[in-house]
């Protein structure tokens, strides 16, 4: 699955755009229908340790999915919000699973 990962007001580091990159491929697992996932990374000028933003939009067919998780890592932010994707994607397969029958 292709990951658009944008990043404002800094750079991200390449490290962190493969991990990233790694956790969203998982949710392929889960959900194959995936359409595209768009990633923001975004800091925020406060003196809270917190200030890492983590936001990713994950479209299916016919909805989309947006988690916002703030953080004191990118990394911490990402497996958070993948752990809630993950929860998104199963009961929206179990749903169709369910009209199927």
């Amino acid at each position: 699955m292709k990951v658009n990962t944008q990043s404002v007001n800094f750079t991200a580091d390449g490290k962190l755009i493969d991990f990233i990159q790694k956790r969203m491929d998982k949710l392929d697992m889960y959900y194959d229908k995936i359409i595209q996932s768009d990633v923001y990374l975004k800091v925020e000028n406060t003196s809270d340790k917190e200030n890492k933003i983590f936001e990713a939009k994950v479209s299916v067919p016919g909805d989309s999915f947006v988690v916002k998780k703030q953080c004191k890592s990118f990394e911490e932010g990402t497996d958070s919000a993948i752990a809630s994707l993950e929860r998104q994607l199963k009961k929206r397969k179990e749903k169709l699973r369910a009209k199927v029958r």
